[in-house]
């Protein structure tokens, strides 16, 4: 029974976080790059509220959950939720070392003045740890569907 709950936890964990990565790639990242500094800057702020602390209390719990998976489950799952669990620690490595720098340093910005824009960047970082959750997804989705 806990098998089948934290096999739970982390497939659909892990497609949450990917689907918000997903969201903000596709739409939320081009928007605010549309934007003039200063409106970028309010927007970011007022996004920042909402994703934090919840998106890295989400991504820690669902990799615990693939960890603990290495002793519950049978088969390939033994192997194959805790490579779920190495990957997303690949998301939040991206995001505590690319990622939130750059936020940080974003409140500290004035809406006008010299400033490199650092959009790119970000949304460089992002890509990344957007294509290593969605990995962790098809790991993760495998496995479910084999394991049963």
């Amino acid at each position: 029974m806990l098998e089948e709950v934290l096999s739970g936890v982390v497939l659909i964990g892990t497609g949450t976080v990917t689907g918000v990565f997903v969201a903000v790639l596709v739409s939320v990242g081009p928007a605010m790059s549309a934007m003039d500094r200063a409106d970028y800057l309010r927007a970011h702020a007022l996004l920042g509220k909402g994703y934090h602390p919840l998106m890295p209390l989400l991504v820690n719990a669902v990799t615990l959950s693939g960890f603990a998976l290495a002793f519950l489950a049978e088969g390939p799952g033994r192997v194959l939720f805790p490579l779920v669990s190495v990957l997303l620690i690949g998301v939040q490595a991206v995001s505590h070392l690319g990622n939130v720098p750059i936020n940080r340093s974003l409140s500290a910005l004035a809406a006008d003045g010299p400033w490199q824009d650092p959009r790119p960047l970000w949304r460089a970082w992002h890509r990344l740890r957007t294509a290593l959750a969605a990995l962790a997804l098809v790991v993760v989705t495998f496995t479910v569907l084999t394991t049963r």
